[in-house]
């Protein structure tokens, strides 16, 4: 049972950093993606958050976008705000905040890595002194 326990444990926390390189892997394909047919140019911000901000940019050619999945790299913007941003002119829905790339990913993915061994280290310890204790007879 103990062996069990630990097993997926360890194949929690593996697959949770498996999902946080993964995720940086998908931010630099991104990246590489709007750097190879770059557009630039300015966006209002219609929505602000944490994880999420929703943005409206006009393309030379006058057609106006509103990115589905929001801008990249999103932190410290409020709505009504003007940015430069930087887009995929082959896929306008595409589209990061102007100096900002991947590398700002790599901290917060760094993080979830290292709470995600903490968080495996003490459960299997605990599971370790769970089962390691002789049972109790009154």
């Amino acid at each position: 049972m103990a062996h069990s326990v630990r097993r997926g444990i360890k194949i929690a926390a593996i697959s949770i950093s498996a999902l946080a390189v993964l995720l940086v892997l998908a931010a630099w394909k991104d990246d590489f993606t709007i750097s190879g047919d770059k557009g630039v140019t300015t966006a209002e911000v219609i929505s602000a958050g944490r994880l999420r901000s929703a943005i409206s940019f006009v393309t030379p050619d006058g057609v106006t976008h509103n990115p589905k999945l929001g801008v990249l790299y999103p932190t410290n913007l409020t709505a009504g705000q003007h940015i430069e941003v930087e887009y995929s002119r082959a896929d306008p829905d595409l589209v990061r905040v102007a100096g900002r790339d991947a590398r700002v990913a790599i901290i917060p993915a760094l993080s979830v890595i290292v709470v995600t061994w903490l968080l495996a280290a003490l459960s299997l310890y605990g599971v370790e002194r769970m089962y390691r204790q002789p049972a109790r007879h009154a």
